[in-house]
């Protein structure tokens, strides 16, 4: 849907800060050369504590990060073949999460049922990435798809990111082209103009016009004297990740990892291209792809971070504060975060409803295993209002 781009107030509802996500989509969790053969780490989706770990042939799997025996975190344990081996008392868990070895057990006593969850996990562009939600619908989500990555053309750089901050606040700072002020100093873009604005149920697609001048057009080879260009900035946001790119200049993924109601971070990669010949860029790829992340881009996403933290901060103090928007875009995407967390929530209530109907007509008493599984709980209900996410006029 095609919608206005006039800018006028809008009242923001301070339910998308504390609104959960769709775990029904790939995420990012970890930077694929940072976890070698043998080695677990603790990743974290929404509040759900995963234990994600590399085998000695190198393929990569997740499971929750408690054992179901004693509830013990099993990322303090350590790798064996496929497996996952608990540091307590050393029970063994396949990769689908199944304990499939018990040290101290009689080899003909049969184990017990117990069940780690595990999760669909891929490896692609570099990253790791986990799929929180129904894992039936793994196949059926698509990734995020970056066909720079394996073009030789474009120069690529990987962005880390940590914000103390809900990822409603980072995403609206990354569709907010408007906010080039912040970044006067560092000669970034001025004079922003919202061209074109289009939402879905699960995306918004905004182009800006901007404009730039200084050593940063020269660099870029936007200008040969560094005067003023004029370019388009294309903002697309597809739940729960970003693409943006500069006409003619560079592509940058932010893919995002939600891992709290204050907390997210982000596994972005930056592909640029440089006015400068292959033969010359390829023997110093690596250094020159750290001094422009280092002394370049992490100038600008400074700054962006003490603005979203200080925003964050300023809402946990009050969160009944009311808010004024203008950016269409912004309104578009707010509606977007909300209409999936309702989404997810409507489906996950017709799992439960479906749920407590079996457990009402189990036969407690006579169960063999004498345990009863439970249901994932929902996820930040406080977000649960009453809101119309429908809307297509620009409002909330």
């Amino acid at each position: 849907m095609e919608l206005a781009t006039t800018l006028r107030g809008h009242t923001v509802h301070n339910a998308v800060r504390e609104v959960g996500i769709n775990p029904n989509y790939w995420y990012p969790v970890y930077w694929a050369e940072d976890l070698q053969p043998g080695q677990v780490a603790q990743v974290v989706v929404w509040q759900q504590a995963i234990a994600l770990y590399r085998t000695p042939d190198g393929q990569v799997y997740a499971m929750e990060d408690a054992c179901p025996h004693k509830g013990v975190e099993l990322h303090k344990g350590k790798v064996k073949g496929d497996r996952l081996v608990c540091p307590y008392h050393g029970w063994e868990f396949n990769s689908d999460g199944q304990c499939a070895h018990i040290p101290y057990l009689p080899p003909n006593q049969k184990l017990p049922c117990a069940q780690a969850r595990s999760y669909p996990t891929r490896e692609r562009y570099g990253i790791l990435w986990v799929f929180p939600g129904d894992p039936s619908l793994a196949e059926q989500v698509a990734m995020p798809h970056m066909p720079e990555y394996d073009d030789p053309a474009y120069f690529q750089i990987p962005i880390p990111g940590h914000f103390h901050a809900h990822f409603s606040i980072c995403n609206e700072n990354t569709m907010d082209v408007f906010h080039g002020y912040l970044h006067e100093n560092l000669q970034g873009w001025y004079d922003p103009k919202l061209l074109k604005l289009k939402e879905s149920p699960n995306s918004v697609l905004a182009e800006y016009e901007v404009n730039y001048d200084g050593w940063m057009t020269k660099a870029l080879g936007l200008s040969e004297d560094g005067g003023k260009t004029t370019r388009i900035v294309s903002v697309h946001y597809q739940y729960p990740h970003y693409t943006s790119s500069l006409e003619g200049v560079s592509s940058l993924y932010l893919n995002r990892l939600p891992v709290g109601p204050k907390e997210t971070r982000s596994f972005s990669i930056l592909f640029l291209k440089l006015p400068l010949p292959q033969w010359l860029v390829r023997p110093i790829r690596k250094p020159l792809m750290l001094f422009v992340r280092r002394f370049v881009f992490m100038k600008f996403l400074l700054q962006d971070v003490e603005m979203m933290e200080s925003e964050q901060r300023v809402f946990t103090s009050d969160p009944k504060r009311r808010y004024v928007e203008i950016n269409p875009a912004i309104i578009a995407l707010q509606r977007v975060f909300l209409r999936q967390y309702e989404q997810f929530l409507q489906q996950s209530q017709g799992f439960s409803e479906s749920f407590s109907g079996a457990i009402a007509s189990a036969d407690v008493a006579t169960s063999s295993e004498g345990e009863i599984p439970q249901p994932e709980p929902v996820l930040a209900d406080s977000a649960r209002r009453s809101v119309d996410t429908s809307n297509g006029r620009g409002e909330l």
